[in-house]
């Protein structure tokens, strides 16, 4: 991978009603790029909107891939990964850093009627979830758009289990909610 390829990581921090959600552009040589902010309901279905529009803020043709962290962030708030393909046309990886069961039993005990239908509807249409070593820590990984996903995220992971996208925008996300969540907050760019 050139080293000039930039990826755009998305994270989400927050509680409450409302949840932070950053937008880090990083080249594969670590070098920050960019930030876009935006937000989405906790316990809503608003996140799949909410990354294409950290996206759309930005306004950046250079960015290669689009990295997620999860696919349910703020309280099961499913990302539909293909619409989100769909909407920005560059492929679309989620990362998570756990095993998991999957979510279906955790939203069918959350969840019922349409809240729960709606939501079970995203997330057994997402692609099938495996896991991959990257620096001897395990990672697992939905993509969409992609042909090898693997070497994707070994690219942005310099070191540990992180991609480096991911990773800025967690603690960028993590600054903004410290200070109050973001309410369509414009885009800065670095």
């Amino acid at each position: 991978m050139k080293p000039g390829t930039r990826a755009l990581g998305v994270a989400v921090s927050g509680g409450g009603d409302r949840a932070t959600v950053a937008g880090a552009v990083v080249r594969a040589t670590r070098v920050v790029d960019g930030f876009s902010f935006t937000s989405c309901t906790v316990g809503g279905l608003d996140s799949t909107a909410a990354v294409v529009d950290c996206y759309e803020r930005l306004g950046r043709e250079d960015v290669r891939y689009v990295l997620l962290a999860g696919v349910a962030p703020a309280w099961f708030n499913v990302v539909d990964l293909r619409a989100v393909h769909d909407a920005v046309d560059r492929p679309v990886l989620s990362v998570s850093f756990e095993a998991s069961d999957g979510l279906r039993a955790p939203i069918e005990r959350e969840f019922s009627g349409a809240a729960r239908d709606d939501r079970l509807a995203v997330y057994e249409a997402l692609p099938d979830r495996y896991s991959l070593d990257v620096n001897g820590e395990r990672v697992f990984v939905r993509s969409v758009g992609c042909e090898d996903p693997g070497e994707i995220v070994a690219a942005f992971t310099p070191e540990g289990g992180r991609p480096e996208p991911l990773r800025v925008a967690r603690l960028a996300a993590r600054g903004v909610e410290e200070r109050g969540p973001a309410r369509g907050a414009s885009d800065d760019h670095a």
